[in-house]
């Protein structure tokens, strides 16, 4: 069972989410919770998020994979910007709590040279004051690219904040299929062995959604620059086996491919004609 959709806009509503969705054919999607460049939030209605919700059981959708704010570094150098990421992040988790048994996703951050120990005990710590036994959010973690001091371009660093969040039956991790391309993992050559090596680090069990993009630039290259399915350098047959692998049916595929809507559109088609074959 594939799960495919994409980033919409919240502008309209939760509910116009889910009815743009199924125009576009897909069964899951993705928002930013606040202007992804900045710290504006648009205001909840709980009557339109309980709309969606009987929106989403009647038409079957999958989990949905709301985005954290590009902005939000839980480990910047600057105390300042820890505590507004801080903000940002609690702020976000409650909005999270209206609509339950969904994930929230962020980039962990960028340790702007303090050190990757430093920058992955900040997140872990920023974390632990947010999240709460029996919320019912689960938070995810990005594999990134590992450019500059970003945090999260190896799988050992994800495991490392991992093992240190208390709740842990509430954390997981987003697999960008660019990044981790971009990262040095090669997925084209040899998918089952990254998998197989994610398992051994992580465990496939922490793998709760896919971002799925082809990459501009080759493995290793650590650039971070996205591409439409089949047009970049992992290529329209190693997207299709990943989509199509078995240790990772059932989860929700979020487009984040440079397209406007009749481009998603075809690519969510396209998609879901994999899983028909």
């Amino acid at each position: 069972m594939i799960y495919i959709g994409c980033h919409l806009s919240v502008t309209d509503g939760y509910e116009a989410m889910g009815k743009t969705m199924r125009r576009f054919g897909g069964n899951t999607f993705a928002w930013f919770t606040r202007n992804p460049r900045g710290g504006r939030t648009k205001p909840v209605v709980q009557e339109d998020v309980d709309a969606l919700r009987l929106h989403l059981e009647k038409e079957g959708f999958g989990p949905l994979v709301a985005h954290g704010s590009y902005t939000m570094n839980l480990c910047s150098a600057k105390e300042e910007t820890r505590a507004n990421g801080l903000d940002m992040l609690t702020q976000d988790l409650e909005r999270m709590e209206l609509l339950p048994g969904n994930y929230y996703n962020f980039h962990p951050g960028a340790h702007t040279g303090q050190g990757t120990e430093t920058g992955m005990e900040q997140i872990a710590s920023a974390l632990n004051q947010v999240m709460k036994p029996g919320m019912k959010t689960t938070v995810l973690l990005e594999t990134m690219a590992g450019k500059g001091s970003e945090i999260g371009g190896t799988f050992e660093e994800l495991r490392e904040i991992i093992s240190r969040i208390e709740c842990k039956d509430r954390i997981g991790v987003c697999f960008d299929t660019c990044h981790t391309w971009d990262a040095g993992y090669d997925i084209v050559s040899d998918l089952d062995g990254v998998l197989q090596h994610f398992d051994d680090v992580i465990g496939l069990s922490k793998l709760k959604a896919v971002h799925f993009n082809d990459s501009k630039n080759g493995c290793g290259s650590h650039k971070d620059r996205h591409e439409k399915l089949g047009q970049g350098c992992i290529g329209m047959e190693a997207m299709k086996r990943i989509a199509l692998h078995p240790s990772l049916q059932g989860l929700p595929f979020i487009l984040e491919t440079p397209n406007d809507d009749e481009g998603y559109m075809k690519e969510i088609h396209t998609v879901l004609g994999w899983d028909r074959e």
